[in-house]
């Protein structure tokens, strides 16, 4: 009976957020209670429990907090101080959230650097987080190296691992630092306002921004989704998302060890070894981005992916196509998807799994959402303002700017960037009345009657590919540092049964302009995922009148040789960029060719 079903849909929605506002109605900004004292009051009540596996390799609750406490001497004894920056940039291991969680306990603010980033990029996050040092392991000391020239001032290096030259060796360094707690006394001043943790994102533009993640927004995130999960001690989340990612590093670790649950940790996702794995550790939760889950659809079937205990997965950007795949073919009772920027302060959740919303806000409960849509120029890139100034709500259906109300609350803070300039320019003034203000967060959305959410597009120039914000102009300026190359316009394009969009690229170039040599160049100077997956060459590029380059048209061109005159490239997984004929063009758009 409809009556029925929207009964247990409200019933479940409200069931959630419930939960999950019980978890986080007592964080303020002014208090003395930071994200290391609520992971310490879940350490001390569930101490002889597993906390985390990775790679064979297990840590109770006890042993994990031993060792962020070990990271907290050896910043004490290297004499680091309250407020300064150490840089993490390392895979996801068994120390990595000790080595944040530890330096919180002294006051110590880490920077979360991907660990894909190299040269410029890499230097560019380096130099912004005013580290004092980084942490680097076996696998990223070399691409540290690499970018040392570049860097603003020196950085000393602590690397896991056989130390050389100027290298620290932290492994030795942390075997006299003691297993006990520090002093509260060292952090006595420190409030839930103040910064924990550096995440960089790429924002809309240029290169990556740092955004402050106060001890209130990590609070907000572990303690949100360990409501909203609803997860227990029985629960076991696999996570195979980066730990410099919000998603990952705060979201799932939140949910799992907040209550007395525990993480089967991997370095990196397999689609070939997740549904073997689930099952053998026995895994109950899974955290997710959209693409990873079409990875798993795309996989030939196995019996272990009817046989596990997942009873939800949760995350965000899982596509409406893929989402009752995912739920009858794995057989998983409940998705939660969620909505969320990392600098930002808007976030929503799909309690009650309306397939393909993002998250939802009814009406009758407005007032304890702080999220509106705003009605958008996608030409001029603005809000749309009536003629009293102000802007104009988006109605059901209509697609508008997704803009979070900022006030003194933890829930609706905006701590922004490390760039202060950066941050203004995501805020929006006088929208609904004189005097307001609201965050900016570039996304394109819609809703529909009942409240639901769903997402449409970034606004600007940012595409989303292999779950990685890439900015086109960030791309633009690497490629015009490549032999022969004189012009780029760089763009995102649809590929059948891919998430996201992949890079494209549309060149003007120089006689001297080779595709081998260039191909060389974007593998050294991007990182995988914005590396573009598609080559046109250009005669000239198509400029407006105030000399921004046109994109529309080449992205309706896509790369379809049918359409194209002139040299076309793919870049393929094995052989670098080979020309687009016919019979390659068919094989990536029915997805025989490997991206």
């Amino acid at each position: 009976m409809p009556f029925m079903a929207d009964f247990q849909r409200e019933r479940r929605f409200m069931r959630g957020l419930n939960r999950t506002l019980k978890r986080v109605k007592s964080i303020a900004s002014d208090s003395a209670n930071l994200i290391c004292d609520d992971i310490q009051a879940a350490v001390d009540q569930h101490r002889d429990r597993t906390a985390m596996t990775f790679e064979g390799r297990t840590l109770s609750y006890a042993e994990l907090d031993a060792i962020a406490n070990r990271f907290a001497h050896w910043g004490k004894g290297i004499n680091l101080r309250r407020g300064q920056t150490v840089a993490l940039f390392m895979p996801n291991r068994l120390e990595y959230f000790p080595i944040w969680y530890g330096l919180s306990k002294i006051g110590v603010v880490t920077a979360l650097i991907n660990n894909q980033l190299s040269g410029l990029a890499l230097a560019h996050c380096l130099n912004i987080s005013q580290a004092a040092c980084v942490i680097v392991d076996a696998e990223t000391s070399p691409v540290f190296e690499a970018a040392k020239s570049l860097l603003e001032k020196p950085l000393p290096q602590w690397v896991f691992g056989p130390a050389h030259g100027e290298q620290r060796d932290l492994v030795q360094a942390l075997k006299s630092c003691s297993q006990l707690p520090p002093d509260r006394i060292v952090r006595e001043d420190i409030r839930a306002r103040d910064t924990a943790l550096l995440i960089f994102t790429s924002g809309t533009t240029g290169m990556p921004k740092a955004a402050r993640i106060t001890h209130v927004r990590a609070q907000l995130y572990m303690r949100g989704f360990a409501g909203a999960t609803g997860a227990k001690q029985t629960d076991r989340i696999y996570v195979a998302l980066p730990l410099y990612h919000a998603t990952g590093g705060l979201c799932a670790l939140g949910a799992a060890l907040l209550n007395g649950g525990s993480v089967f940790l991997r370095r990196k996702f397999s689609a070939s070894h997740f549904w073997g794995e689930a099952v053998d550790e026995g895994c109950t939760m899974f955290v997710y981005i959209g693409e990873l889950c079409r990875y798993l659809v795309n996989q030939a079937p196995g019996e272990d992916e009817t046989r596990h205990k997942i009873r939800m997965a949760f995350g965000n950007g899982l596509r409406p196509d893929i989402w009752p795949t995912m739920k009858q073919r794995f057989r998983i009772p409940e998705i939660l998807e969620f909505y969320g920027s990392t600098e930002g302060n808007v976030s929503m959740f799909n309690f009650d799994g309306r397939e393909g919303a993002i998250g939802r806000a009814p009406k009758w409960l407005r007032k304890r959402f702080n999220v509106r849509l705003v009605q958008f120029d996608v030409e001029s890139e603005t809000a749309i303002r009536g003629t009293n100034g102000l802007c104009i709500e988006a109605g059901a259906g209509q697609i508008g700017e997704c803009i979070g109300q900022i006030g003194g609350d933890a829930r609706s803070e905006y701590s922004g960037y490390v760039d202060k300039a950066a941050s203004e320019k995501k805020v929006l003034h006088d929208v609904f009345e004189k005097g307001d203000r609201w965050f900016a967060t570039g996304d394109l959305m819609k809703t529909d009657a009942d409240g639901y959410f769903y997402f449409v597009d970034r606004i600007g120039d940012t595409f989303r590919w292999k779950g990685e914000n890439v900015s086109t102009n960030e791309v633009a300026e690497r490629l015009l540092g490549c032999p022969g190359v004189r012009e780029a316009n760089v763009y995102g394009v649809e590929v059948p049964g891919a998430e996201g969009r992949a890079g494209m690229a549309g060149l003007v170039v120089g006689p001297e302009f080779d595709i081998k040599t260039f191909g060389d160049g974007v593998v050294h100077e991007l990182p995988p995922y914005a590396q573009p997956l598609f080559v046109r060459i250009l005669p000239a590029l198509d400029t407006t009148g105030t000399f921004k380059t046109r994109k529309m048209d080449l992205i309706a061109d896509g790369y379809d040789p049918a359409k194209i005159k002139g040299p076309l490239y793919f870049r393929d997984a094995k052989r670098g960029y080979v020309k687009i004929t016919k019979s390659v063009y068919e094989k990536i758009v029915t997805g025989v060719a490997k991206l």
